[in-house]
């Protein structure tokens, strides 16, 4: 077999310490692949597949993309799944002696993309790291293009559901877990089926308390504990050191970005599952997974990539400290009143930034000059937005204002050394601005002028040689030279030395002009070579400050946030919660804020609601389908969680007791890939609400039972709605109860709390019209046929439906509410046990029986048994 090539060598070399990567190695002005790797890149990105010789008998598949674009080809891989090795030329090819060196710079993978073309602004991409040992976790949940991390210890007897309910909360684009997490089958079967996101096994060894302790000693210090809140006994430790010591292998530089931790606990948050998050449709469709049509879609009116982002996490992650709570509605409160500060505020936010993208871009070393620029622009208008939060009068909004700083010296720094007009890239040059540096603008000078150098040479050699037509030329191959056309070849003096032959004339080159060319040259590539050290020394300057930086960026983005929910409520006519720590629900014309809006120009029906404690505790809800329950029971669940956010909320007054979590069952959804039937999914999701909803939740039930027969059915209502409602059997938790079963209506007087609202319906003759109306008391019919109608059932199926009906109800007993005695069924179901038989089983002395006693006992008991039960 041929020996390989030499750059064939380097490149499997390369390519052996990154197997399980795409490795796009740079040639000239392309990255290029070959083998495996262009064969699946070709397929990926639909490139055209070529061949390269390598040394061996048959051509090198091979496949490539421009270096200037190849961000977007890398983004559609890591969009599919795969990761992306970048391989550079480390040094100069035009200085290299044989092969150019070169050497992997980074490696992107979904949870370490930190390039703006490749992220959405409006949302963080976190990457998670999960550590889990027994009953205990510790997350770690870092968004690297931002530089900021989440931990939490959790600590749980169910410790999967835990871990599940924080995927759920941050949804990270990739996931690093330790070989214990791989045991927990709960965790791994979700995130297979439910998330998007790479998954990443670190080995055991890289957890070792040594390494731990000296990865996070070189992140944050000696005192990493004090500084960091992570505990030196707990499992973050292990989960943040596993993923900084993935940041450093993948990222090479820019590690020391991730400086920012916050600690948070679940008793911070409100919890929601991720059932609830689906169904409330927080911040995608449950049908399309599209922001329009979400609570997000309608809150979302801010002006800067950062507040975006902080929104999302807001809505995310509800608060249930009645205290932070009313810091923000003050402020919100504060903006609504004053439309002329509110607007002057949004004015001034349309031109910052995302300066902690932005940042994270400079610690790495790939921030452009023209996006350095546009952080000095935006460094221009912090010292406005700071004077404008400050005269809203608002103590929350001049706490926000003093933590805006507005970077002076960072600002003059960059106006001094960059270049207005600078180009995108660093690579002609032209980024460093006039004065800031006397080389530069030496060589410059030189470079310039060239023009007239060559001008005035060109002048002196048409008179020396007499030649009129004389021109000096450039091109990459020549350089310099002398052009002669062939009516004056005669003339040419015997020191030019003939380069190139053209149709039209000669070209040539002397002494003079070689070196000439040298020093015009050198200039160039010596300015170029000066302007890349001054921009990085700029960037390091810039990367010194990065606290400062951040700590305004939280500022600004938090500002923006309130602003954008202080205009929402202005212009949606939203009131202000009353939020405190009582069990209270109480709405008055409450309304859906996304139906509202996408409604716009009709008229939305409002409606009251009424929920503690006490006496309101359950409202079972009845009335046809596509009447409104569910839109009904949903408005309340969005009100309760608006107000948790600190935003107004769409009402005409509202009263909001701190719930601690909001459960869900909405909606009928087979899960056939899990092998799971409608009715089975149901049961599922009651149950995990049956375990972990407390007397502060808030509970959300619609129409439990129905996949199964209907006495089955409205018997697991039944005892779904007492273990809800009564605080002696289970939780006596508010609960919004929508059935079809009417006979549960009957509990209302039988089960303390519980209260029966129906939605109003007006009738004429077979026709209906859905009045939108919550009223006091049962339903009193469900209007099946008539919804049936409504839909666009053929008239002869809904007559013959009728008729049926009327059949049905004259066999029917008249009372339906009276139809099944609960009692007595309750009798039939846990019959006495004679008392002669309990005598006999305290008698018998279990430990000294032989089992052929045993089994003559047993007979004897079935017999005594079977005589009561015939009595």
């Amino acid at each position: 077999m041929a020996e390989l090539s030499p750059m064939m060598q380097q490149y499997l070399k390369i390519k052996k310490q990154h197997k399980d990567e795409i490795l796009f190695y740079r040639i000239g002005d392309f990255y290029e692949m070959f083998f495996d790797d262009a064969l699946t890149a070709s397929k990926e990105l639909d490139l055209t597949l070529t061949g390269k010789q390598c040394g061996m008998e048959e051509r090198a598949p091979m496949c490539g993309v421009p270096f200037h674009s190849y961000e977007g080809y890398v983004a559609r891989l890591i969009a599919k799944g795969y990761k992306v090795a970048i391989c550079e030329q480390v040094e100069d090819p035009a200085k290299a002696k044989g092969l150019v060196k070169r050497d992997i710079i980074r490696v992107v993978t979904p949870g370490t993309v930190i390039e703006s073309s490749m992220l959405q602004d409006d949302r963080n991409n976190y990457i998670a790291s999960i550590f889990l040992k027994g009953k205990k976790a510790g997350l770690c949940f870092a968004d690297v293009s931002t530089g900021t991390a989440h931990i939490t210890e959790l600590d749980a007897d169910k410790i999967a559901p835990a871990v599940i309910t924080e995927l759920c909360r941050y949804h990270p684009s990739e996931v690093l877990m330790n070989p214990g997490l791989l045991d927990c089958r709960e965790v791994t079967a979700y995130i297979k089926k439910n998330m998007t996101c790479s998954v990443e096994l670190i080995e055991e060894e890289r957890y070792a308390p040594g390494l731990v302790a000296a990865s996070l000693e070189n992140q944050f210090g000696r005192d990493w504990a004090q500084t960091t809140g992570i505990a030196a006994d707990g499992l973050v430790r292990f989960a943040m050191a596993a993923l900084l010591e993935y940041l450093h292998d993948t990222q090479i530089k820019g590690v020391e970005r991730l400086k920012t931790v916050i600690t948070y606990n679940k008793a911070q948050f409100m919890r929601l599952s991720p059932v609830t998050r689906a169904n409330l449709e927080l911040t995608e469709t449950l049908r399309g997974r599209e922001k329009r049509g979400t609570l997000l879609w309608v809150l979302d009116k801010t002006s800067t990539s950062m507040g975006k982002r902080m929104l999302r996490s807001w809505i995310e992650q509800p608060l249930i400290s009645s205290a932070l709570i009313n810091h923000r509605l003050n402020a919100v409160e504060s903006l609504v009143k004053q439309t002329m500060a509110r607007g002057d505020l949004t004015e001034e936010l349309g031109y910052i930034a995302d300066m902690e993208r932005l940042m994270t871009r400079t610690v790495y070393g790939s921030a452009t000059p023209k996006e350095i620029y546009t952080l000095a622009q935006t460094c221009d208008r912090l010292p406005g937005l700071r004077r404008q939060a400050e005269a809203c009068g608002c103590p929350e909004l001049a706490e926000l204002a003093v933590q805006i700083d507005p970077l002076e010296d960072i600002k003059a720094r960059i106006y001094a050394a960059v270049d207005p007009e600078a180009p995108s890239t660093l690579k002609d040059g032209g980024v460093i601005a006039k004065g800031y540096h006397a080389e530069v603008d030496e060589l410059r000078s030189i470079r310039d002028n060239t023009k007239g150098v060559l001008a005035q040479l060109e002048a002196r050699l048409r008179q020396e040689t007499g030649i009129p037509k004389l021109k000096i030329g450039y091109n990459h191959v020549f350089g310099y030279f002398i052009e002669v056309s062939n009516s004056y070849k005669s003339m040419v003096p015997e020191t030019y030395i003939r380069k190139q032959t053209l149709t039209s004339g000669e070209r040539y080159i002397t002494q003079e002009l070689k070196e000439l060319e040298s020093k015009i040259l050198g200039a160039h590539e010596r300015l170029i070579t000066l302007e890349h050290r001054l921009f990085s020394e700029l960037l390091e300057s810039i990367s010194a400050q990065l606290d400062r930086i951040q700590r305004t960026a939280n500022a600004v983005a938090q500002l923006d946030v309130l602003t954008a929910l202080a205009q929402v409520a202005a212009e949606n006519n939203y009131c202000r919660p009353i939020v405190d720590d009582s069990d209270e629900l109480t709405i008055t014309e409450g309304r859906h804020p996304v139906v509202e809006q996408m409604l716009k120009g009709s008229l939305f029906v409002p409606n009251d609601t009424t929920l503690n404690c006490g006496a309101d505790r359950c409202l079972i809800i009845t009335g046809p389908n596509m009447a409104g329950k569910s839109t009904y029971m949903r408005q309340n669940a969005l009100i309760a969680l608006m107000a948790q956010i600190g935003s107004f909320v769409p009402a005409s007054s509202c009263h909001v007791g701190v719930v601690d979590a909001i459960f869900t069952r909405i909606g009928a959804s087979d899960d056939l890939s899990a092998g799971q039937s409608t009715f089975m999914v149901e049961m599922t999701e009651v149950a995990e609400i049956l375990k972990n909803a407390t007397a502060k939740s808030l509970v959300v039930l619609d129409e439990i039972g129905r996949g199964t027969s209907t006495f089955d059915g409205m018997s697991i209502a039944r005892a779904v709605v007492e273990h809800i409602a009564d605080p002696a059997k289970g939780l006596g938790c508010k609960t919004l109860f929508a059935t079809h079963y009417h006979e549960l209506t009957e509990l209302e007087g039988g089960v303390d709390g519980v209260k029966n609202y129906n939605i109003a319906v007006k009738k004429r003759g077979e026709d209906i019209t859905f009045l939108r109306r919550i009223v006091r008391g049962p339903a009193d019919d469900s209007y099946g046929i008539e919804v049936a109608k409504l839909a666009g059932l053929p008239g002869s199926v809904t007559r013959r439906a009728h008729e049926v009906l009327r059949a049905l109800e004259a066999t029917a007993p008249k009372n339906k509410v009276e139809q099944m005695d609960f009692d007595a069924l309750q009798e039939y179901n846990s019959p006495a046990v004679p008392s002669e038989m309990m005598d006999k089983l305290e008698a018998l002395d279990v430990e000294t029986l032989t089992p052929i006693e045993a089994l003559n006992f047993l007979y004897e008991l079935k017999k005594t048994l079977k005589g009561s039960l015939n009595r």
